[in-house]
């Protein structure tokens, strides 16, 4: 006669979820919401991302590269030339201009004095050496002095670029942020290398 089969308990991992209860909807809704205010957070006061519109930056960033934003390292580390900010425009931009946000490269600092000219940018009348532009500047500009807590900003593809030769400089107060990391496309992702200048 053959032996009955063994009988074993039923397994945790057989039996059927829980119901549902109230306090469980509630904590998921507490998740949720605290996740929601965190991204928020972080996306207000510490980084986010911004997507590239424009050709102004090439050839060092492209229509639709996608950029992490640095919103918090440059209150405790001053701005440096080279360094590429996204920012608000001042008003003298135009109304419907300063109220979106645009992306250059800071050329000049507080205090000093910036010119364009024979196809060069001058700082305290040294010229710069420019390796990542699309085409040298075909336009004269200044001299004129960098306003304390100001800077002046200008796109790479300096004669596609609606930047400070423009509009002027740009108050601190107005800059968001400085682009650290280019997260798209995959094939181009990293930091965004930043220019070593000799000291004018």
């Amino acid at each position: 006669m053959a032996n009955p089969a063994p009988s074993y308990p039923p397994s945790d991992d057989l039996q059927p979820p829980p119901k549902p209860t109230a306090d469980s909807w509630v904590d998921a809704a507490k998740t949720i919401g605290f996740s929601v205010l965190l991204a928020l957070g972080i996306r207000t006061f510490i980084a986010e991302p911004r997507y590239i519109p424009s050709e102004s930056m090439l050839p060092t960033l492209r229509i639709n590269d996608r950029l992490i934003i640095d919103k918090v390292t440059y209150h405790f580390n001053p701005l440096t030339r080279g360094d590429i900010v996204v920012f608000h425009p001042p008003e003298s931009s135009g109304q419907e201009f300063a109220r979106e946000a645009f992306i250059k490269r800071v050329i000049g600092l507080p205090g000093e004095i910036v010119e364009v000219r024979n196809s060069r940018v001058y700082v305290n009348g040294v010229p710069l050496t420019e390796n990542y532009l699309e085409a040298t500047p075909d336009y004269q500009w200044g001299p004129q002095v960098v306003p304390e807590n100001s800077y002046l900003v200008l796109g790479d593809n300096r004669n596609d670029s609606y930047d400070g030769h423009y509009w002027g400089f740009v108050p601190k107060d107005r800059i968001i942020g400085r682009a650290a990391v280019r997260f798209w496309p995959l094939r181009r992702l990293g930091g965004l290398d930043h220019p070593v200048y000799a000291q004018p």
